[in-house]
């Protein structure tokens, strides 16, 4: 993937992102400076806003999509170097330690440099859902490991395995999805690719999840 593809789609991200932070201040200013006469939508706006934004932007993210997908062996390989670095809890770098989505994200922004959501329940959001019979190398894999669904985030290698940052005390490893604690707890999978396909109140919602990192972070 391309460096300008890379800025392509993280302009996407914020731009969306602003337009429905902007959207908001919008509604806001105008509840402040006048008597609220009416309760507004929750969703038309900032989906109307969100729709202008990306409608010029949707063969690109389709052509980024496909690199995803084309760039799955070095996804692989950069995600197998990984193998022993020690779990730390909201750990984001290999220095530092990873958990399982600081894990999943390091390695997509590294090999196709842009962000996925910190957490794995948000990570849950983007992207097509995938069938188990249907898995791909590459494919994000959700395991319900602290009593909510999707707590648990890897990345599927084939041959029913998935390499992953455990928990406490461990360090990245691959492990069998077909082994009895993780076929329990399977929550399903995600393709990172499809932005498109999302309905509107995902999109909303993954945007607000955007939104608030850059709150309270300043970055995505």
């Amino acid at each position: 993937m391309s460096k300008a593809s890379h800025s392509l789609f993280a302009a996407l991200i914020l731009l969306a992102s602003l337009q429905v932070g902007q959207s908001m201040a919008q509604t806001v200013e105008r509840s402040n400076g006048d008597a609220l006469t009416e309760p507004s939508t929750s969703l038309e706006a900032p989906v109307s806003r969100f729709k202008a934004a990306t409608n010029k932007l949707t063969s690109s993210v389709n052509s980024m999509s496909a690199s995803v997908v084309g760039g799955t062996e070095s996804l692989i390989d950069n995600a197998m170097q990984l193998i022993g670095v020690r779990y730390r809890w909201g750990g984001n770098t290999p220095q530092s330690g990873l958990d399982c989505s600081g894990f999943v994200r390091y390695v997509f922004n590294d090999t196709f440099g842009f962000l996925l959501p910190r957490k794995s329940s948000q990570m849950s959001k983007v992207g097509l859902v995938v069938g188990k019979e249907e898995l791909r190398p590459g494919d994000l894999v959700f395991f319900n490991t602290m009593r909510h669904a999707f707590s648990h985030v890897g990345i599927y290698v084939g041959d029913n395995k998935f390499i992953h940052a455990p928990s406490k005390g461990k360090s990245i490893r691959v492990d069998d999805m077909t082994k009895v604690y993780w076929e329990k707890r399977y929550n399903g999978a995600r393709r990172m690719e499809g932005f498109e396909a999302l309905n509107d109140e995902q999109r909303i919602q993954l945007l607000n999840d955007f939104q608030d990192r850059l709150d309270n972070t300043g970055k995505l």
